[in-house]
């Protein structure tokens, strides 16, 4: 059974839409929302977001892309009608659509494939930065990072260790290794390096405690 986090688009809408009626026969559970401000708010342990893209679909793109970069990762399964496939493209950053009139069977097969493929591989996700690192593959806001293999290791220990404060010393010890010679300031080196390949968007999101080291913070994304 499936965490559903039902996400009607803000724009024009008073109340978060109904589901549709071939969902609520299945024994998934359903949590409706207003809005992608709404469902950020919502622990990211439910497995999936499904944005109604019924009666706005720019509405429902914007939503998409606003889930992406302000949740840890979650699939999201767009509700679309047959009229709005011809806009659905690369950009909108969904796992997969259904459509609007699909009935309970196919609902349950989607939302199992979906659920199935996140599940597999090993990925770390805290904010915009996504890790898989079965692929080798860092993404932020969706978008592919070139990195070193220590630039990799680095974004990787800080995202799994996120709201943490992390000390020059230990970063050095966990990513480089105890037999690592070089000094603490190796590890400013490559903070700056992540910084600017994050892009001023989202550099922000590894902050600087004075004096003591480095913390990934997922708040502080502009």
């Amino acid at each position: 059974m499936a965490e559903i986090v039902f996400v009607t688009p803000a724009a024009g809408q008073a109340n978060a839409a109904p589901p549709p009626s071939a969902l609520g026969l299945l024994s998934h559970t359903v949590h409706p929302v207003l809005g992608g401000d709404q469902a950020i708010r919502i622990p990211a342990g439910s497995a999936i977001a499904m944005v109604d893209a019924r009666a706005d679909l720019a509405a429902a793109r914007a939503t998409c892309q606003l889930l992406v970069n302000a949740t840890s990762g979650w699939p999201i399964l767009l509700l679309v009608p047959a009229s709005g496939l011809s806009v659905i493209s690369a950009d909108w950053r969904v796992q997969d659509f259904i459509l609007e009139d699909a009935g309970p069977a196919e609902f349950d097969a989607r939302i199992k494939l979906l659920m199935a493929t996140t599940s597999s591989g090993n990925v770390l996700s805290a904010g915009p930065v996504t890790i898989d690192e079965d692929a080798y593959v860092a993404t932020v806001g969706g978008v592919q990072l070139d990195l070193t293999y220590t630039e990799f290791e680095l974004l990787k220990y800080l995202v799994a260790h996120p709201g943490r404060v992390l000390t020059r010393e230990q970063l050095l010890s966990e990513v480089w290794g105890y037999d690592y010679f070089g000094g603490t300031r190796t590890v400013d080196v490559h903070i700056r390096r992540l910084r600017a390949k994050l892009g001023p968007e989202y550099d922000a999101c590894i902050g600087t405690v004075r004096n003591v080291g480095y913390r990934f913070a997922v708040d502080r994304q502009s």
